[in-house]
């Protein structure tokens, strides 16, 4: 009882400080969002067209339109075009001349205008213009070259048509070789929610021992030694406290990602055991934090550094795909990386609970080792 009165002190305490409340229930999600963002699906591109109408400037729009993200918004007037393109309303347009159907099928050269920023996207989209072009454009121009070796225009026309096909044969496929480092159903929301997790997940660990500090400076832990508490009950109360601090934040975001951006977790099993192990590393070093420091500020300051820098280590702000092989080293001395590491397993290549364990073992060896330390500084330091 007198331990989970301890416990319950401290959960009520965390709550009510709003700095945390903000800092563990809308700024991951935040970020969360941001990298979703981010790393997620490419956007549609808008093209502005500008049309007269026409057998051939019909085909031109529907071959763009067919163009996989992109989005065609017919004008009327070029100069809109060009403002809204400025402004960033449109990525790209395309201004087709009046008298294109006539000039497409007599032979006669024609300008077709393509209109962009220098910057950005909207370059790109002049390989998906000529594209359209080339494949409208080569009927008319083999009637063209066919009447004037002497062909009968309608016949020249019929025989363009029945070769038409010859257009759609080639399809480009893109593929990629050897092993994607993020698989095709994976989506930005998946590796930042992944990530994320384990970064605030210490995080808030790290900056709760400021509230330990509180607790001897105030002669909380004083006075509660003074009443038939032992030491060990204390030191397990406030352990408890900051184990359930990072396993509710954990689970707080896993839900909230599920419910607003669809994330997968995976099996829920593995899943649940990896935050259990790594709220118990986080636990872990917010009592040793709390027993190092005599200042409560400074613990928060620096653990708000400590905790940026190791998940920057570990893997948090970067996936480890990209890490150097001298990162990829250091990064395995980081207890983030193997949180990381075991999720990226579950999430990513659907393992379980048994495929996972290797990476539990070394957390909890990090939790057992960094709650040792911690134990005996505490028990230094309460009994000083």
């Amino acid at each position: 009882m007198k331990l989970l009165s301890i416990v319950s002190v401290g959960l009520s305490r965390f709550v009510r400080d709003r700095f945390n409340l903000f800092f563990v229930f809308l700024f991951p999600l935040a970020i969360v969002l941001l990298i979703g963002i981010q790393y997620g699906e490419p956007p549609t591109l808008t093209v502005g067209v500008v049309s007269a109408g026409g057998e051939v400037s019909d085909e031109i729009i529907e071959r763009l339109k067919d163009t996989d993200r992109v989005e065609i918004v017919l004008h009327t007037d070029p100069e809109e075009v060009a403002d809204e393109i400025e402004s960033g309303d449109l990525d790209a347009g395309v201004l087709l001349p009046d008298d294109l159907d006539d000039a497409a099928w007599e032979g006669r050269p024609s300008e077709v205008t393509f209109l962009s920023s220098p910057f950005g996207v909207g370059p790109q989209l002049r390989s998906v213009l000529d594209d359209a072009l080339a494949r409208t454009l080569a009927v008319p121009t083999a009637v063209g070259a066919a009447t004037e070796r002497g062909a009968d225009p309608d016949s020249a026309r019929a025989a363009a048509a029945d070769a038409a096909w010859v257009l759609e044969v080639v399809d480009v496929e893109t593929t990629t070789t050897g092993e994607r480092i993020f698989p095709e159903d994976v989506t930005g929301f998946d590796v930042g929610a992944s990530s994320q997790l384990v970064l605030f997940v210490f995080l808030t660990s790290l900056t709760g021992a400021a509230s330990l500090i509180q607790s001897r400076k105030l002669g909380v832990v004083t006075r509660m030694l003074s009443t038939p508490t032992s030491l060990r009950t204390i030191i397990g109360g406030e352990a408890l406290t900051r184990f359930f601090i990072a396993a509710l934040q954990g689970v707080y975001i896993m839900g909230a990602t599920v419910v607003l951006f669809g994330v997968n977790w995976g099996d829920l099993v593995a899943t649940a055991a990896i935050l259990v192990a790594f709220s118990a590393v986080g636990a872990a070093a917010a009592m040793l934090s709390g027993s190092v420091f005599s200042n409560d500020e400074q613990a928060a300051g620096i653990g708000v550094i400590a905790g940026l820098g190791l998940a920057a280590l570990g893997g948090a702000m970067l996936p480890v795909e990209l890490f150097s092989d001298t990162m990829l080293t250091i990064a395995r001395f980081i207890p983030h990386y193997w949180a990381i590491d075991a999720l990226a397993d579950v999430v990513r290549r659907d393992a379980g609970l048994a495929d996972v364990v290797p990476q539990l073992g070394i957390l909890l060896a990090f939790a057992a080792t960094i709650g040792a330390i911690a134990v005996w500084r505490l028990r230094v330091t309460l009994t000083r």
